[in-house]
């Protein structure tokens, strides 16, 4: 049994939702290494097999029809659901905030609002999107979600090197100035969106950001054992650390996606090389394939083969012979 990410590194309730819903049909999926391509994995899907689903996406549309399926097969999982509404020179083929709020105000209503997490993430400081930006933008949007979700997640952009040279082109084309932004500034518009969160009913929390644990910002984890075993009580976790970089609190999940398979265009992303590459991956993707996508090595090889994959190893998660008694917070009191 595992607990499976869907997906850190695609969108796949907003792209490939229709692949989703086939390989639970099916039972099963593959995934790839990205970084050991000759590491093919088999994971069972079924819902003895899951432990629970951490959606990933920023439109949740094509999975609302499919929400009472999932509960009626006996899956259990929540939602990390970013809504930004950056300038289209940042996001210039992400889902516009408009469809995105009302797709994620169906979903709690399909859920609960402890089942959704808003992430404005990441926070990018810039020309265009100075701290009073992001004042503004939090503000407004947290107060359309009043009442759809109660925890907000931020965290501010990590220079990696894909984004770095998003960054370095954007500025020679466009003239804007991009800018980390101190420990200080950080803190500052940290304590100024908690402050707007708790007015919305909903507390904050940082995404791999030690430095933000104060003044109303509470530490979090995308893949949360809190949030795990609150939704699972009849389940025992037993789950190793598995950050994803410095000051994560996440613990270990299997994560069935592929990069490069993104085509929204978010100059930010980690996980594309280009919008070319994920353009092209998109076209090559087949929905009635095992797996998400295939490498130009992997096509017509049977992935059933034992030489070709190894079954995916289930983590130490154990049934209770009694649940546990929590709540879907863990012990966190909703904001008065």
């Amino acid at each position: 049994m595992n607990v499976v990410s869907v997906s850190r590194r695609t969108d796949i309730p907003a792209l490939y939702w229709r692949w989703f819903m086939r390989r639970l049909d099916e039972g099963y999926c593959f995934w790839v290494n990205p970084f050991n391509a000759t590491q093919v994995f088999r994971v069972p899907l079924g819902p003895d097999d899951v432990a629970a689903f951490v959606f990933w996406t920023r439109f949740a549309g094509p999975m609302l029809r499919d929400v009472g399926t999932l509960t009626d097969r006996g899956y259990k999982f929540y939602v990390q659901y970013t809504l930004n509404d950056y300038p289209a020179v940042l996001e210039n083929r992400s889902p516009r905030l408009e469809p995105s709020l009302r797709a994620l105000t169906r979903l709690a209503d399909a859920t609960s609002p402890d089942r959704v997490i808003w992430r404005y993430d990441p926070i990018i400081l810039s020309s265009v999107t100075p701290p009073a930006y992001h004042v503004e933008r939090f503000a407004e949007i947290a107060g359309r979600l009043a009442g759809a979700s109660r925890s907000a997640y931020i965290s501010f952009c990590d220079p990696y090197d894909r984004t770095r040279r998003h960054f370095e082109r954007l500025t020679r084309s466009t003239g804007i100035v991009f800018e980390t932004g101190t420990k200080e500034q950080h803190a500052e518009l940290a304590a100024d969106l908690a402050k707007i969160a708790h007015v919305h009913g909903m507390r904050l929390f940082s995404c791999a950001e030690a430095g933000l644990v104060a003044d109303g910002v509470q530490a979090g984890s995308c893949i949360d054992a809190g949030l795990l075993a609150a939704l699972r009580p009849d389940l025992e976790f037993k789950l190793k650390p598995a950050p994803t970089r410095e000051a994560c609190g996440c613990v270990q999940a299997v994560d069935i996606g592929a990069f490069d398979t993104c085509v929204f265009g978010c100059e930010y992303c980690y996980a594309n090389r280009s919008a070319g590459a994920a353009l092209q991956r998109r076209k090559q993707h087949n929905p009635g394939d095992p797996i998400l996508w295939r490498s130009a090595a992997l096509r017509g090889v049977d992935l059933d083969d034992p030489s070709v994959s190894k079954e995916q190893k289930s983590a130490k998660i154990e049934r209770r012979t009694e649940p546990a008694q929590l709540s879907m917070l863990d012990g966190r009191e909703p904001v008065g």
